[in-house]
């Protein structure tokens, strides 16, 4: 999951975790001579290269040798300590990295999916990906794995030094060390897998409740739920922090065990040593110095190295999971070719035509579309009409450019619109959903959506609000007019003044084709005649496709279709469909 340029930095950033462990073992290996010059000064002159060090600098007196030797110590230890810190905030920083460049990438082969693809998932899902996994992914996975490499290079050149002062007991603290780590995490490692797919689960049933409560808190307040919904929150919380508690223990178990045989351990090497040599502790203090000072960061090695198994182990199935969708998310983006979104509009001046259009969606059992044709006239204004199932909605999407058919033609002046020129005819269109969605914004921002705030046409924002029958309601009763904040999904205005901003929000843009779907079911039988009279006003200047519940809303339609089972059953004008088609005439009520 890592791009090209990413897996550069990385090899780049394994040199600089190198040169760490070397220089780390070199401050290492510097207290040996230091200490052997302390409880022996016979060595300065008995060892070939402290002799000649001595000699190089010049020294008369063995104490000043003594500083230098001390202050040359001090100086590697502190020289390796910022190298290892400047490594932490390399690798540290390379890893939170990921967070962003990976999140970024999962929501950019989110929003390059086509429309159905989102028809088939849910919300919740897609946001628990984006803002919790991918940093558990991160911080359970790709940091612990990055603490790993880091440590084992500590420890590959520390041991070594090691096995060069003394074989045997390097040899013994590998056993000791390393193998009572590995027996503790195999006897865990089924359990940490277990946690972690448990841990996924609630997650991803926790943030599906915290978007139902969040969606229908009218609801839920309106039926008493709130004890209910609560409890549902609390069950799978509960679960992750009881895993997350047992997680943290299972990471932290060995340590105490450790230190214990560590403390131990140093007392038993000084025994053998003594044992062993001449029996003076003079001779077993640079010995026993080097591998003290070495066990003060072995130990700490080898407890992150197992911390960070652990996490990974117990953060194997979110990884999982991340790396498929993902893989699958870039596998498919990669086979569909981009829109052209950088050509011309795709204008219109003579007709639209939807030629044999046949669409079924993935889990339905029947087709939604089946073998639908019609033909809308350019600057004409056609309504949709049909019951429940009929298919208006599905068809909608498919002239919107948002559903691609699986058999039939969609045709603008003769020309198929295709995956390649979509883009283009979705820049000449305006569309009204039945509801609304909008930002916790200004209504300005509303009504010009998505473009940045500087590029604002003010002019057009006024146009379109005063078309939607909006300019009046803004100016007159809102507190700081366009700038007025609507709340979040406009929870501070009524349904009506909601889908009049949705209906300034298609004009502002001055689209040829402008798609209403059933965009006046909400409003009131005054404002809805107000709003209609607006779009009687656009007739023939743009192209208008109503789809509509109530009929009086395409009464004054140059054509209405009436559909059913995915079919046009009927074309006319409201009084000739109701004069000749029966359907139409209950519909009607007539």
């Amino acid at each position: 999951m890592l791009t090209q340029q990413e897996r550069k930095r990385f090899f780049v950033l394994l040199g600089l975790i190198i040169m760490m462990g070397f220089v780390e073992m070199v401050g290492v290996a510097s207290i040996l001579p230091f200490l052997a010059a302390v409880s022996n000064p016979d060595a300065v002159q008995n060892n070939r290269y402290m002799a000649a060090l001595y000699n190089f600098l010049g020294l008369t007196d063995y104490k000043t040798f003594l500083v230098v030797m001390g202050l040359s110590v001090f100086v590697m230890i502190i020289f390796s300590m910022v190298v290892k810190i400047a490594t932490t905030y390399a690798t540290t920083r390379f890893s939170q990295m990921r967070t962003y460049s990976l999140s970024s990438r999962l929501l950019a082969g989110y929003l390059r999916q086509p429309y159905s693809w989102f028809l088939n998932r849910h919300s919740a899902q897609l946001s628990r990906s984006i803002l919790n996994e991918v940093s558990s992914v991160i911080g359970g996975s790709l940091i612990p794995a990055m603490k790993i490499i880091a440590q084992s290079v500590s420890l590959i050149f520390l041991i070594g030094l090691l096995f060069v002062v003394n074989p045997a007991v390097a040899a013994s603290t590998i056993v000791i060390f390393i193998g009572a780590y590995t027996v503790i995490f195999l006897g865990f490692r089924n359990r940490l897998t277990a946690f972690g797919t448990a841990r996924l689960e609630a997650n991803r049933l926790r943030f599906r409740v915290a978007s139902e409560i969040f969606g229908a808190a009218k609801e839920i307040k309106l039926l008493g739920l709130e004890d209910r919904y609560l409890m549902r929150f609390q069950a799978p919380s509960r679960r992750i922090a009881e895993i997350a508690s047992s997680s943290q223990i299972i990471g932290e178990m060995p340590r105490n065990l450790l230190e214990a045989i560590t403390y131990g351990g140093i007392l038993l090497l000084i025994v053998v040593l003594l044992v062993t040599g001449d029996g003076a502790i003079n001779s077993v203090l640079p010995t026993l110095g080097v591998f003290a000072f070495a066990g003060l960061k072995i130990f700490p090695a080898v407890q992150q190295m197992y911390q960070s198994l652990t996490a990974l182990r117990s953060n194997a199935p979110t990884l999982e999971s991340i790396h498929k969708e993902y893989m699958e998310t870039i596998a498919q983006d990669r086979t569909r070719t981009a829109p052209s979104a950088g050509k011309k509009p795709l204008h219109i001046t003579d007709r639209i035509e939807m030629r044999d259009i046949g669409y079924q969606y993935p889990v339905a059992e029947k087709a939604a579309l089946r073998g639908l044709s019609l033909t809308i006239r350019a600057n004409t204004t056609v309504g949709i009409v049909g019951g429940t199932g009929a298919g208006k909605t599905t068809a909608v999407d498919v002239l919107l450019g948002l559903l691609t058919p699986q058999s039939g033609q969609l045709l603008v002046d003769g020309a198929p619109v295709t995956e390649e020129n979509v883009r283009n005819w979705q820049k000449v269109l305006g569309y009204v959903p039945q509801h609304i969605f909008l930002i916790d914004s200004s209504v300005s921002a509303n009504i010009a959506f998505g473009v940045a705030e500087k590029d604002w046409d003010h002019a057009a924002i006024e146009r379109a609000a005063r078309i939607a029958n909006l300019h009046d309601f803004i100016m007159g009763d809102l507190p700081q007019g366009y700038e007025t904040r609507v709340g979040e999904r406009g929870v501070r205005l009524s349904g009506g003044q909601r889908q009049r901003i949705g209906i300034a929000r298609a004009l502002y843009h001055n689209p040829e084709v402008l798609i209403m779907d059933e965009a006046t079911s909400a409003l009131d039988n005054l404002t809805e005649r107000a709003v209609m009279e607006a779009v009687q006003n656009l007739r023939h200047a743009k192209t208008v496709i109503m789809i509509a519940h109530r009929l009086t809303t395409v009464k004054n339609c140059d054509t209405i279709f009436l559909l059913q089972e995915g079919q046009v059953m009927g074309q006319g004008t409201y009084d000739e469909l109701r004069e000749e088609n029966e359907t139409f005439r209950r519909m009607v009520g007539t």
